[in-house]
């Protein structure tokens, strides 16, 4: 094996460790700011929602998600999440762009049942 395709395989390794590590501290950050008393908000479709979600979470779906932004306290901190952690990430910049400043996106959904304490 060449030293190139080594070295990429070191580097594949290291940012699957990496990422992983990284998911792991967004899900314990989320329950940490569940715990405090965090509004939960689950941008996955209704489908999805019923097929398992976060004990008091809401679902405001992102295709829809514009239209909740008005009723939803911009003082309140809220932890978002989704099946991965791409959608709530959108709505995470949809929220910033609005105002809301207390935000976390807490990736996917199996990541942050996972992490539970």
């Amino acid at each position: 094996m060449s030293l190139l395709k080594k070295a990429a395989q070191v580097a594949a390794l290291l940012a699957t460790a990496f990422s992983a590590n990284a998911a792991s501290e967004r899900a314990q950050t989320a329950w940490q700011w569940i715990e405090q008393g965090a509004t939960v908000i689950d941008v996955r479709t209704p489908g999805e929602f019923a097929s398992g979600h976060l004990d008091n979470a809401q679902n405001l779906p992102l295709q829809s998600l514009n239209q909740y932004l008005a009723g939803l306290d911009k003082s309140q901190n809220y932890v978002l999440y989704c099946r991965s952690g791409s959608r709530s990430e959108q709505a995470f910049k949809i929220m910033t762009a609005t105002g809301f400043k207390k935000l976390h996106n807490g990736g996917g959904y199996s990541e942050l049942i996972k992490a539970k304490p």
